[in-house]
């Protein structure tokens, strides 16, 4: 109950941040910040997860080739 009353709290500041103090005559207005770190974290995000789908991807070929092998091995042992 406490983490959840915390992390209320915490958006509770984040909205109080990026609300102008003409809205509601209160807020720090960081909201053009906000949106200058989002147009600049956006596009790195998508390249650091795009390189690691790249190398899930690798590993996962490179998983499914060991694995026929070692079916075609098994299957040589068998015979």
């Amino acid at each position: 109950m406490k983490a959840v009353i915390i992390g209320l709290v915490i958006i509770g500041a984040a909205i109080f941040a990026i609300l102008p103090e003409t809205v509601l005559g209160f807020g720090l207005g960081w909201g053009d910040d906000v949106l200058t770190f989002l147009r600049g974290g956006v596009p790195v995000a998508a390249i650091i997860i795009g390189l690691v789908a790249i190398f899930i991807g690798v590993a996962d070929v490179k998983d499914r080739a060991e694995a026929k092998a070692e079916a075609k091995k098994d299957a040589e042992n068998a015979a």
